[in-house]
């Protein structure tokens, strides 16, 4: 089964409460762009990572709000900054290292939540039974091109509102040579 790539360049989830101190009380994530994954979007609100050596300014801040902030990076990205993120499924932020966030208003020091997001695959549940697949299977997933690349352990993760969709890191990409439009190939052993 073929499904289309997403690439994931750096960014940050917020809770509302971060969200609050970051750019005022009340404040409200706007759309700049809805993403393939229904009900998640590309806000206009931007933010600095700040790092032990570095800071990455301006990164986008990815809606809607959730329950606890976290910051997804490529390893380089994280190497640059002087934080060592380790590969991991999104929201699983448990021993992870924490960054300096800051925005328009104020600041927040993050305990936790820098990852280099574990690469995965969306699937509806229709999708899923057509690859022969379940919620956190670990598959493969073959690119073609120039820079032909076959990534080992991709997660599968089944919901109903889910697109087919694979979200790998600029690193992942730019190792593949892949671009907008690309597709992969889902290899289940």
């Amino acid at each position: 089964m073929k499904v289309q790539v997403g690439i994931s360049n750096k960014h940050v989830h917020l809770s509302q409460k971060d969200l609050d101190t970051l750019f005022g009380p009340g404040a409200e994530l706007t759309v700049k762009k809805e993403l393939v994954q229904p009900g998640q979007f590309a806000s206009d609100q931007l933010v600095d990572i700040v790092g032990p050596k570095k800071t990455l300014a301006g990164v986008r801040v990815l809606g809607p709000v959730r329950p606890e902030s976290q910051v997804e990076l490529a390893l380089t990205d994280a190497r640059t900054i002087g934080v060592k993120a380790p590969v991991a499924e999104s929201g699983k932020l448990d021993g992870t290292p924490g960054v300096k966030l800051v925005g328009p208003c104020g600041e927040v020091e993050l305990e936790k939540g820098a990852i280099a997001a574990l690469r995965h695959v969306h699937l509806s549940p229709a999708e899923a039974a057509e690859a022969g697949v379940k919620d956190k299977d670990m598959i493969s997933i073959r690119l073609e091109g120039e820079r032909a690349v076959t990534f080992d352990q991709v997660l599968v993760r089944v919901k109903d509102n889910f697109v087919a969709e694979c979200h790998l890191d600029t690193d992942e990409a730019n190792a593949a040579g892949i671009g907008p439009n690309a597709e992969c190939e889902l290899i289940v052993k």
